[in-house]
């Protein structure tokens, strides 16, 4: 026998930004709480912090001095990020949680940045394929498009959301004007264009028009960034001539409860979910979802709900009507709801997490990754320049956006071997 102990790894997570109150900040909370009442040191390194969270976390640049090849390294991968390309370098084990990244083409002409960041971060991510020892999507959507990418090791921790959130005193002040005898349709998530938020405007409008004039929309989420687009969507509701639907924008928690709970029905027209937690919250509120199956949803709703393929606004109308008019079919929905939920949370999320753990710290080691002979030297001006762009703006803008081409060509002939 070997005399050679081995020693309980060092088990840390890294991510582009913690932020308060949103399902990857939630996650990445719980796993840190998971894995040190299992006896390790974990720490939480990031780019950004809310400042709720703030405390919780690490630069990411401290990660440098704290990396050791006998460490687990988490990577929450959502966007491409400097905190990434750092962890990619680093001779740390990795586990890689893939969160998605919405396809850029939704963005097009809408938000150039995003579609910047998609692209790069799609592209980024397909460096990973050889970097990490255990690829984990949050839905089976998401293990699947990683296993497409060519992930050899591929796995599925859920999220199972808390919902503590949805558990403090309602404030009921924005909520008041639309507690009623009016039937409300309730959509809560972000304004952007993959969640087709023109189709739920439209559904409505067919429904109003033909089932029930006393009715309205509610759309809560925030918007920021894609003010075009939330034009668009005004100038559809003037269009169609539609009174009664309601941009509401960001909320607090105590607000979201109380919209909850006025509303009579959840309806989404996604395109592209990677997991979508509040189908599950109204699940949790007791609220029959309808929603488009498309992506992660049916993954995620996992029997409960109603889930429709065929976009034309009269059918969807007509389910929604079919849902509200009818008590039995109501109740119906909302059981098969519970199941689903009951199901989620038997899953033992910590159980999951430890047995993935401990399955990367058994198998063997990887290949190292190289990385460019002057990653180094490059890591350090892009954080020279990310210092100068945020504390010295106008230093920043004044410097070059690209070399003269005779300059960067005589540079690039300089660093050929």
């Amino acid at each position: 026998m070997s005399g050679e102990i081995h020693h309980q790894p060092q088990v840390h997570q890294v991510l582009a930004t913690l932020a308060y109150g949103d399902a990857i900040g939630n996650e990445a909370i719980g796993i840190r709480a998971a894995l040190t009442n299992a006896g390790y040191e974990s720490r939480i390194y990031v780019q950004t912090a809310d400042p709720q969270v703030e405390d919780l976390t690490e630069d990411y640049r401290e990660l440098i001095q704290d990396s050791d090849p006998g460490n687990i390294l988490i990577h929450h991968f959502s966007i491409a990020s400097r905190a990434s390309r750092l962890a990619f370098a680093l001779s740390d084990r990795m586990i890689l949680i893939y969160h998605n990244i919405t396809p850029p083409t939704y963005f097009v002409g809408v938000n150039k940045a995003l579609v910047e960041q998609c692209y790069s971060g799609r592209r980024e991510l397909q460096a990973y394929v050889r970097r990490c020892d255990l690829a984990l999507g949050d839905s089976e959507f998401n293990r699947r498009e990683l296993e497409e990418m060519g992930f050899p090791n591929t796995d599925v921790l859920p999220v199972i959301p808390s919902f503590s959130h949805l558990e403090v005193p309602p404030d009921r002040m924005l909520a008041a004007g639309f507690d009623d005898d009016w039937t409300n349709f309730l959509f809560v998530g972000r304004i952007i264009p993959n969640k087709r938020i023109e189709d739920l405007i439209r559904f409505f409008h067919v429904y109003r028009t033909k089932y029930n004039k006393r009715s309205r929309l509610l759309l809560v989420g925030a918007h920021s960034g894609f003010s075009d687009y939330l034009a668009s969507l005004h100038d559809l509701r003037a269009s169609l001539g539609t009174p009664d639907v309601h941009l509401i924008g960001h909320v607090s928690n105590g607000e979201l409860t109380a919209l909850y709970d006025i509303a009579d029905l959840f309806l989404s027209a996604s395109q592209h979910e990677g997991f979508c937690v509040p189908l599950l919250e109204a699940f949790y509120k007791q609220i029959p979802v309808v929603a488009f199956a498309a992506a992660a949803v049916p993954d995620t709703m996992d029997g409960g709900g109603v889930l429709y393929d065929y976009k034309d606004p009269r059918y969807v109308a007509a389910i929604m009507h079919a849902v509200l008019s009818d008590e039995a079919r109501r109740d119906e929905i909302l059981r098969s709801q519970d199941l689903a939920l009951d199901r989620l949370k038997r899953r033992n999320f910590r159980q999951l997490l430890l047995g993935f753990v401990g399955q990367v710290d058994r198998s063997p080691r990887l290949d190292s990754t190289e990385v460019r002979p002057d990653f180094w030297d490059q890591y350090e001006l892009a954080e020279r320049l990310e210092h100068l762009r945020t504390q010295r703006p106008s230093i920043y803008e004044g410097l070059p956006k690209a070399l003269p081409k005779g300059e960067a060509s005589r540079i690039s002939g300089q660093n050929e071997p």
